[in-house]
């Protein structure tokens, strides 16, 4: 009985580990997929509008690092909860 619920325990561990990591790569992904977005929407308003290509690629800078930026905050818990449970 108690090897049983040993057994119990390792498997929940394991199992919280993939969770994480499965997290950190979701994080990762949405990361590149929205930076991507931000990418073609600067693109295709530059097109539109090429006199405020200055304005627009500052802007889509600033909005690709706050991605970065949250997405690396996502990928740390989930390396946290990886290392740390």
């Amino acid at each position: 009985m108690i090897g049983f619920i040993t057994l119990q325990a390792v498997a929940g561990v394991a199992l919280g580990k993939v969770g994480a990591a499965i997290g950190a790569a979701l994080a990762a992904f949405a990361a590149g997929y929205g930076i991507g977005k931000v990418g073609t929407s600067a693109m295709e308003a530059i097109a539109r509008q090429p006199e405020a290509a200055g304005n627009i690629r500052s802007s889509m800078i600033i909005v690709a690092g706050m991605i970065e930026g949250a997405s690396l905050l996502g990928i740390i818990v989930c390396l946290l909860a990886i290392l740390l449970k």
